[in-house]
């Protein structure tokens, strides 16, 4: 019997927010992205056993990691 199991990454990406960057100080577009570390059974998703949010500065390109309590902050 042959049983293919596995971990795949799946990147969202979530509508952008004006906010200040922390690196290069301007107010700008930053981008949003949503990474799902989901374990699968034959390429079918069954569980989700991480997730990550990060933000990227549309100026600098710095890229941060928010939480979850980051990110419901930016939707405010």
């Amino acid at each position: 019997m042959l049983l293919l199991f596995g971990i795949k990454t799946a990147i969202k990406a979530l509508p952008g927010r004006l906010s200040t960057c922390r690196y290069c100080g301007s107010t700008v577009e930053h981008y949003l992205e949503e990474r799902a570390s989901k374990f699968t059974v034959f390429f079918i998703p069954l569980i989700t056993l991480s997730r990550k949010f990060r933000i990227t500065c549309s100026n600098c390109g710095q890229r941060s990691s928010l939480s979850r309590g980051g990110l419901r902050a930016l939707s405010r």
